[in-house]
């Protein structure tokens, strides 16, 4: 919850077509309902994990990830997940170790399988999943990509 202005900063650099790709359209800022849910982790249904640089001093974000528990049906719990990334470290592995990190959490609370809405276009973000080696399902609805990850398996990859 202290970290909103880190937050609101780390927007305000990301790049339009960043923003675009997070989400799917060009805006000028976090809205207040956006900043309270990131806000509101309470690290079973809902987490916010932050990837700053720097020291506590000139701490700066250039990455999160994000997961929002889904209402359930009777069945597997599941949730929504979602990574931002500054431009200067995509590529590098980031969104994989914030990934990783997500599922360790969620597992540990029951959470079953994540669900993503990407665009066709991101490619770097599909990749993150295939990679991810957990067993997924992809399903194409215009441009965009439903993405659902088991959880349930455990990876062979590190």
């Amino acid at each position: 919850a202290g970290d909103r202005d880190k937050f609101v900063a780390a927007f305000d650099k990301l790049e339009p077509n960043s923003i675009y790709t997070r989400f799917f359209s060009v805006r000028k800022g976090l809205s207040a309902a956006e900043l309270d849910r990131i806000s509101a982790t309470d690290f079973v249904n809902r987490v916010t994990l932050a990837a700053p640089v720097g020291s506590t001093l000139d701490e700066t974000l250039i990455g999160g990830a994000t997961y929002f528990a889904l209402p359930a049906d009777g069945g597997m719990r599941s949730a929504e997940v979602a990574f931002t990334i500054e431009e200067d470290y995509q590529g590098q592995g980031l969104a994989s170790k914030l990934l990783s990190t997500l599922v360790a959490i969620a597992r540990a609370h029951g959470i079953g399988r994540f669900e993503a809405d990407v665009l066709a276009g991101n490619a770097s973000m599909l990749k993150v999943f295939e990679r991810s080696g957990l067993p997924l399902t992809k399903a194409r609805d215009g441009g965009v990509i439903h993405v659902v990850l088991d959880l349930r398996q455990v990876s062979d990859k590190p």
